[in-house]
């Protein structure tokens, strides 16, 4: 059963998870060959399919049960009449159970076998079957060398079941990874696939049940969820007799000189994703833009948290952060937000300041750092956090009792009890200023229409990313107010306003 990305699983699995999977099915009666012989016909459905006419077929084989895959690919590319050949990694003969019986039936069918060498000449089709999910530290010598020459080939490459020397778990590149046209992905999805730099190494992907017993997969409970239009959280429909009252008051804050668009951009995505009403609360200077530019905001000017108070009892949801700045007058107005028990959703310099230790997180909030904001609430580095981002996500859930959203190419959202979702959808045309102040804003709205912080964060950046993938066809130049029309529209589509 082959998918497409449109309809890729939801469940996602840790690579020691995927093995177990293996190792149950097996258990379960079905024998391990078998399970590499299926794995070798999707992956040679695949290749057909995007490469038909391409030829020859050159397969880079390592040493484990991923090699298995690659030996009976070119199996069944030599018995299709196709010109193959395989580079091995190591003695072949050395290959030990279901992967040197592979080998037999490469060996069996005719297929040419080489030994790797730096001046291997690489041609045609690439089938990266090198290493597998078994991997734990850097790649080593001579797997380095030969992931280096098929990236430098600029030849197309399928990667069968991930790209070698991509960590399943994290996404992360443990020195050097295969960067692939085509992943070929089976019996249960990695996480590494969808974040870190999985997104930039996998092209595009496939999955391949391999006929497992559903049964046996529902034994193991995935790590993470992948969001899609199937298990989205939503809003409820909108009685007859509705009311401004009935859906919330979104406060947002911020705005410092220099910076006010970034907290009337909040403001505008609450109003336009349903939020009953919203009040902006920012410089004074920056009144009169507002108004002019969304009169339906009630804008206020505020100088000191005596200013904000009244503002903020009156309020349902606080989105604090956005454009706040790290000066007196930002720390001064988030100081007003440990004392307000109203839900919350803190981004930009309002997470830069509770890193700095100047204010204390209030319950029932959700962060949304990006992986710079994180580094500093973790106390660690960027490198670190993008090393292991699931972790990341979780280590910020526990430390701070709250929902978090993690951005970044496959973004993350955890909560204090061990849940994980994320989000793969999204456009490279996303790479701009004020993206973020959308999500905030979007996030408050969900909130103030009744959702938790954890189902609020999975909508909320479904939506954003969906809304930046639609648009982002358009190519460069997507500016952030581009966005909220669209993630209106899909909020519509996904939750109706009326039944």
């Amino acid at each position: 059963m082959s998918q497409t990305t449109d309809t890729l699983p939801t469940s996602l699995y840790s690579a020691a998870q995927v093995r177990e999977l293996d190792t149950r099915l097996i258990a379960a009666g079905t024998p391990g060959f078998e399970l590499m012989q299926r794995a070798a016909h999707a992956s040679w459905r695949a290749l057909r399919k995007r490469w038909p006419d391409e030829e020859p077929i050159t397969v880079l084989a390592g040493r484990g049960n991923n090699a298995g895959d690659g030996y009976l690919i070119a199996a069944l590319a030599q018995r299709a009449g196709r010109r193959v050949e395989v580079f091995a990694i190591g003695d072949p003969q050395q290959l030990q159970g279901d992967a040197a019986q592979a080998f037999a039936e490469a060996q069996s069918a005719g297929v040419a076998i080489r030994q790797w060498t730096q001046e291997a000449r690489l041609r045609g089709v690439l089938v990266d079957a090198l290493l597998g999910t078994g991997i734990s530290g850097d790649v080593r010598e001579p797997y380095a060398a030969a992931i280096h020459s098929i990236n430098e080939s600029t030849l197309p490459v399928l990667a069968v079941d991930l790209p070698s020397g991509l960590c399943a778990d994290t996404g992360r590149v443990l020195g050097q990874a295969v960067r692939a046209d085509l992943t070929v992905s089976f019996i249960g999805l990695k996480v590494g696939l969808f974040t870190g730099e999985g997104p930039d190494r996998v092209g595009a992907l496939v999955f391949d049940d391999l006929q497992a017993d559903a049964v046996v997969v529902e034994q193991i409970e995935p790590s993470a969820v992948r969001l899609s239009e199937a298990n989205l959280p939503a809003l409820a429909p909108r009685s007859a007799t509705a009311h401004k009252g009935s859906f919330g008051q979104v406060l947002v804050i911020g705005g410092d000189l220099g910076t006010g668009g970034a907290a009337l951009l909040s403001a505008e995505a609450a109003l336009r994703c349903g939020a009953g009403m919203v009040t902006l609360a920012t410089r004074p200077e920056h009144v009169t833009a507002a108004l002019v530019r969304r009169p339906e905001i009630m804008c206020s000017g505020v100088e000191s948290t005596y200013a904000l108070t009244a503002l903020a009892q009156r309020a349902d949801v606080l989105v604090i952060g956005p454009g706040l700045g790290q000066a007196p007058w930002g720390r001064s107005l988030l100081s007003l937000s440990p004392q307000c028990r109203v839900p919350q959703v803190w981004d930009a310099d309002a997470l830069n300041l509770l890193a700095a230790g100047a204010v204390e997180l209030p319950s029932n909030c959700l962060l949304t750092p990006h992986p710079g904001e994180a580094a500093r609430l973790l106390n660690i580095s960027v490198a670190e956090v993008q090393t292991d981002r699931p972790a990341a996500a979780r280590a910020l859930a526990v430390r701070f009792d709250c929902a978090v959203l993690l951005k970044g190419a496959g973004t993350l959202i955890a909560d204090r009890d061990g849940r994980l979702a994320l989000c793969d959808r999204g456009h490279p045309a996303m790479a701009s200023a004020g993206l973020g102040d959308v999500l905030a804003g979007v996030a408050g709205a969900l909130l103030a229409q009744g959702l938790a912080p954890f189902e609020a964060a999975c909508l909320s950046v479904w939506l954003h990313a969906a809304a930046g993938e639609r648009l982002g066809v358009q190519g460069r130049g997507l500016a952030a107010a581009d966005l909220i029309p669209a993630v209106r529209q899909l909020l519509e589509e996904q939750s109706p306003c009326r039944k």
